[in-house]
């Protein structure tokens, strides 16, 4: 009997430990899930989930998850999740908005990661690099550099007779430009956004100015310029030859897509340099853009400076720092990566990755390339990135304070800019 029961317990642990040994195979072979987060056009929405989708394939320990949203839902969506301690594992990260999430502890240094070459930023140079430190340490991966530009319907110039500017034209020029358009082809000469933040600091960029304080504590520029690019605006709002600000408000929304050069009903658009493949993507097929600086103050510097168009960033709350980072490398330095990307995202970082993409970009690919080579040698040195308040900035001062009641025309500009200066400061001071 006892032995009968020896048996017995012996092949009951056999089979327990066999059932081990196949929980334990099924368990490694269960995919790791990642998580990851990006804004942008639904061309780069696209292209990252075909990349994301290859990654898995060579990679089948690797599993995501992902969410894409417009930049402006974006960041409410993210400050949701970062409050519930629930962030992606890597996020798309805004030069803006770096120094307020590393100030938060929110994205992790990637130093590591580089030195033991999961990053390989080797023959990276150090210009695309270093737009993501911090206090001296890489808290994010630059996915490709740009910069501000005007992108010019070529088609609507020719229709109303006016010729394409050059490079260093002014703010004058612009709103001649912008009148003649409209008086001539009954379209709008520039489309959206011409009074979003941005456009406010390039305005004193091209100046020779940035416009916070060294700590971020508060704005330091005269209000003569900004005044005076207000003035412009409402008179270009009024003769019909930009969107007004509700129409701004209800039908041009940050959508690429949504656009007004998009349907060919404005011949210039104010876009960063890595959103023009998209642009052109969305106009579809037998249109022809040119691409250019932003305008300059007469007898001033270059509006425009050389960014890094956006960052991947590793949150704090990833479980898979080393992981995520390998993924960080596929975009960065895989060339069959990117020849699905094709630098929507702006020029490529890795030289050896632009030098591939060259033969199977379509014009308006080469000209950007072009476009972001003349602003290295022809553009303002990069600023400091933005304060750490400025996210409430923006959002609870700069625009409804400020652009929209200028331009919807509750308050003069001389008033916006005391109001910019009064309430901004007061929400600055608190970084």
């Amino acid at each position: 009997m006892q032995r009968l029961r020896r048996r017995a317990f012996l092949r009951l642990t056999a089979f327990a430990a066999a059932g081990g040994a196949l929980l334990g195979r099924a368990a490694a072979q269960t995919p790791l899930t990642l998580r990851i987060m990006w804004w942008g056009s639904k061309t780069r929405h696209d292209r990252t989930i075909k990349v994301l989708e290859m990654y898995q394939e060579k990679n089948p320990g690797i599993k995501f998850t992902y969410e894409f949203t417009g930049f402006n839902d974006y960041w409410t969506r993210l400050a949701t999740m970062a409050a519930g301690g629930n962030l992606p594992d890597i996020i798309q990260q805004d030069y803006a908005r770096l120094d307020e999430w590393v100030a938060n502890r929110l994205m992790i240094p990637l130093d590591d990661y580089v030195k033991d070459g999961t990053i390989d930023l080797a023959r990276v140079p150090k210009v695309s690099i270093d737009g993501g430190r911090i206090g001296g340490k890489l808290y994010a991966i630059n996915l490709g550099n740009n910069s501000q530009s005007m992108l010019l319907d070529v088609d609507a110039f020719k229709r109303a007779g006016v010729p394409l500017p050059n490079q260093r034209w002014t703010w004058q020029d612009f709103e001649q430009i912008c009148m003649a358009i409209h008086d001539k082809a009954a379209i709008f000469g520039s489309g959206y956004a011409l009074s979003d933040p941005q456009m406010w600091k390039s305005v004193y960029i091209g100046q020779g100015q940035w416009v916070f304080a060294k700590d971020g504590r508060s704005i330091t520029v005269d209000d003569g310029p900004f005044v005076e690019y207000l003035k412009m605006l409402l008179r270009l709002q009024k003769a019909g030859a930009v969107p007004s600000r509700q129409q701004e408000i209800s039908e041009y929304h940050d959508n690429i897509e949504a656009q007004p050069i998009v349907p060919a009903k404005a011949a210039t658009s104010y876009q960063w340099s890595n959103q023009v493949v998209a642009e052109d993507a969305a106009g579809g097929k037998d249109r022809h853009y040119a691409v250019t600086h932003l305008p300059r103050p007469k007898g001033g510097r270059p509006s425009n400076y050389l960014k890094p168009s956006q960052f991947f960033s590793i949150t704090s709350h990833s479980k898979h720092p080393k992981e995520s980072a390998a993924v960080i490398d596929f975009f960065t330095n895989s060339i069959e990566a990117n020849r699905v990307l094709l630098a929507e995202r702006g020029v490529p970082i890795a030289p050896k990755v632009q030098e591939a993409l060259k033969p199977l970009l379509k014009p308006i690919d080469l000209e950007t390339f072009r476009y972001v080579a003349r602003v290295q040698t022809d553009g303002s040195p990069l600023p400091p990135p933005d304060p750490r308040n400025e996210g409430p900035f923006e959002n609870n001062v700069f625009t409804p304070l400020v652009r929209d009641a200028v331009l919807l025309g509750k308050i003069t500009p001389e008033e916006g800019a005391r109001i910019l200066k009064a309430e901004g400061n007061k929400v600055l001071a608190r970084s």
